[in-house]
């Protein structure tokens, strides 16, 4: 129908429509922009039609000239697209200078089919779409005028309904029927576009009827009927009686499967059997019932669980979606505030949320997209995409270009094609450019040798049409600094967000929101506090205090599985005498409390916990290797660097011991180790613990540590540079230091030492 090239060379989705470049109107020289005022004398337009200005202030700016072409407001212009043939179509609103002082016009678009992001699109005819969307755009963007016509109009000019390749006005005519809303997918009836627009004093009332005619906020899916009837069609005619009166179910009826046969055999009853070529008729195969797949169905943890043990363990699992993030709401109201502001100026920018592992870090930035995509659906803020990107699931950091490729686009490229698509996208003026929110989760893991990932990422948002919001998530603080180049860090920005490890009190309302509403009090507040102060004084990770009582749960369950076995097993005789039972009185009592969480319960499950291969592998290490890991723990505490030399590990024990009190039995012998000497006493005075060595400061360094940290570096349980245990030689912790600090705890020979973890 308009002048739009025949979509058959189409190879790819295209987001405007497809048209031969149009500078033949402002020629090939690159002339500046001027404005034009409404003080201005008339000037004719290229139809001949003087500009009315008399209802324009003196001085307002009304159009803008490059050359001999020019254009005013209420004026259906084309602008360029990324590549070459490509353009949008939209009408000029207002003339503005845009934050760089370039000087811009706010656009009101028309969509294409192609545009509108919804499964049910019109087909029926190739045409365009005016909608209420408006965006700032570049003069400099503008690559001709379009004519909008209607149908008829089209029709009249062409009658062979295409623009001649060899006519100025093809790819430049546009049929235009209908207005819609590209949020909701919504349409108005179909009207005349002579007859509702005409200039500019026309778009008042165009934006009025748009917004009356289309709905402005998406449609809600229907609740779904869990009524007996539901596998019942509902047919309401309202002429019919009886049977069929309206609001009267009944089941659907069958469609009849009928054979197809010559006029000749039309009273024989031929049966479903395909007939051979030789009776010269045509083979009719029966095909196979297709069902319509039911929808899926997501249950209550109430309508399958009995037993309430088995409801806390649903709600006590990491996996589990709770309604509200509790003891995070500041949190939650930065992240919304700086998300919100962002969406709605239309701007890129970057956030870095760090914190230890278990601090709700990704939990808090979902339910923050949660409620901006609830604010969105009730039509109180723009649209936006979001994708999350999490570095644990990704083979190579260079997939995390495909994925952001695909949300915006719908595209499966390499990696290679996304980033120079993106670079594409990113640089050159879009209209109508949806935001873009992207969580990159686990960012340590997306660090490559030449850090190009972080870099493109974190450069893309500054770039004034990108659109591009990146929230960057990390387990260290200090990632940016001591990982990334001085080009990335400060690309990052300072909007930082830092998430604290929970304390016990805040642990303790985490549990029990997950314990709200199950059934038979099975969990003592006590034990759950138990519990929270345990995790507490260790890491704060939420994560770990719900394992522990996710598991606490399961054992209360055990036990109580086996007091039932045992008391069915056990007949009631009539011959116990009462002093029986007196006696047997506090082994009931012990019963009576094996089905509930209890204090005794919990650290049952902390011991389980604490006892996998990796803590009993700590345990049991050497003292020299317990040393050494203590003063690595000490290190990183103070610095808050995870990273450090073997030099300083070893300056931090020794201001270690300096402060050791209590006389230890292993460190006197490291010391007679390394000091030669012999015999059980230490009685010259010149020992590591002695008191002229403490204050003089030449301490003695005890034997063995050099060996230790090669047998550490040999069991994945610390990274030495080169595995040389030199001073200069860089040394970082490969396990967690959660992990060191929960097996050293407890050990006899540290506290011997005086240190407390």
């Amino acid at each position: 129908m308009p002048g739009v090239v025949d979509g058959r060379s189409r190879k790819r989705h295209l987001p405007g429509v497809l048209r031969e470049d149009s500078d033949d109107e402002l020629g090939t020289e690159d002339l500046p922009w001027e404005w034009i005022y409404a003080n201005e004398p008339d000037t004719e337009e290229n139809n001949g039609r003087k500009r009315k200005r008399a209802a324009w202030q003196d001085g307002q700016i009304i159009g803008a000239r490059n050359g001999n072409f020019e254009c005013y407001l209420g004026d259906t212009m084309l602008l360029k697209a990324d590549s070459s043939n490509e353009a949008w179509v939209g009408i000029i609103c207002e003339f503005q200078e845009d934050e760089d002082g370039e000087m811009a016009a706010n656009f009101m678009w028309f969509s294409s089919p192609n545009e509108i992001r919804s499964a049910k699109k019109r087909t029926d005819y190739v045409e365009l779409y005016i909608t209420t969307s408006f965006d700032v755009n570049a003069l400099s963007t503008i690559n001709g005028k379009a004519h909008v016509m209607s149908q008829q109009a089209f029709m009249n000019e062409f009658p062979t309904g295409k623009v001649p390749r060899k006519s100025k006005e093809y790819g430049k005519v546009f049929v235009c029927r209908r207005g819609c809303n590209t949020r909701t997918c919504t349409y108005t009836e179909e009207f005349i576009w002579e007859d509702i627009y005409h200039c500019r004093e026309d778009l008042e009332a165009l934006q009025e009827r748009l917004q009356k005619e289309t709905k402005a906020t998406r449609k809600k899916k229907p609740a779904k009927d869990e009524s007996p009837e539901r596998d019942y069609k509902f047919e309401a005619d309202p002429e019919a009686e009886g049977e069929y009166a309206p609001g009267v179910y009944r089941t659907p009826k069958k469609a009849r499967i009928r054979d197809a046969v010559t006029p000749s055999s039309r009273h024989k009853k031929t049966g479903n059997k395909p007939a051979t070529p030789s009776s010269h008729r045509r083979i009719v195969v029966k095909k196979h019932l297709e069902f319509t797949p039911l929808a899926t169905r997501v249950l209550s943890p109430m309508h399958v669980h009995a037993s309430p043990y088995q409801v806390a363990r649903t709600q006590l699992h990491v996996a589990s979606v709770p309604t509200s993030l509790p003891c995070r709401e500041s949190e939650f109201s930065l992240v919304y505030s700086h998300l919100e502001a962002a969406i709605t100026d239309g701007s890129g920018t970057c956030i870095y949320i760090s914190g230890t592992p278990g601090t709700g870090k990704t939990a808090t930035v979902r339910e923050v997209v949660s409620h901006l995509d609830a604010a969105v659906r009730a039509d109180e803020l723009d649209d936006f995409i979001f994708v999350e990107i999490n570095g644990m699931k990704i083979t190579d950091p260079h997939q995390s270009y495909a994925l952001l490729w695909e949300a915006l686009k719908g595209q499966r490229v390499s990696p290679a094609q996304a980033l120079d698509l993106l670079e594409r996208e990113f640089s050159h003026p879009s209209p109508r450019r949806v935001p873009c929110v992207v969580l990159m989760d686990e960012l340590d893991q997306l660090v490559t040798k030449n850090q190009g990932v972080m870099y493109n990422f974190f450069n893309w948002p500054g770039l004034r049409h990108s659109r591009l919001i990146v929230l960057a998530v990390a387990n260290t603080m200090d990632l940016p600094e001591r990982t990334l180049s001085n080009k990335i860090s400060s690309r990052l920005g300072l909007t930082r967000i830092t998430f604290p490890g929970y304390n016990h009190e805040q642990l303790m309302r985490i549990v029990q929101s997950r314990l709200e509403g199950v059934p038979g009090d099975i969990v003592d507040p006590d034990a759950v506090q138990f519990a929270a102060r345990k995790v507490a004084a260790v890491s704060g990770d939420a994560r770990r205090a719900l394992d522990i009582c996710r598991r606490a749960v399961e054992l209360a369950e055990a036990d109580a599985k086996v007091n039932d076995l045992s008391d069915d097993a056990t007949p009631n005789t009539p011959t116990k005498t009462p002093a029986r039972k007196k006696d047997e009185s506090p082994q009931k009592k012990k019963k009576s409390s094996a089905g509930r969480v209890t204090i005794e319960t919990v650290r049952r499950a902390i011991n389980e916990a604490t006892s996998n291969p990796l803590q009993q592998y700590l345990r049991s290490l050497p003292f020299a290797s317990k040393l050494l890991l203590t003063a690595l723990c000490l290190r990183i505490q103070r610095t808050g660097l995870a990273e450090s030399t073997f030099g300083d590990v070893l300056e931090e024990m020794q201001r270690m011991l300096k402060l050791t009190v209590n006389e230890s039995r292993p460190l006197k012998l490291l010391e007679k180790r390394a000091t030669g000497q012999k015999g059980e006493g230490a009685g010259d005075g010149t020992g590591l613990l002695s008191t002229k060595a403490k204050q003089t400061g030449q301490l003695i360094r005890p034997a063995g540590l050099g060996s230790a940290a090669v047998d550490l570096t040999g069991a994945g349980i610390i990274n030495l540079e080169g595995q040389r245990p030199e001073r200069p030689s860089k040394m970082r912790l490969a396990v967690g230091d959660e992990e060191v600090r929960l097996a050293f705890r407890d050990d006899p020979e540290i506290k011997g030492v005086g240190v407390m973890l």
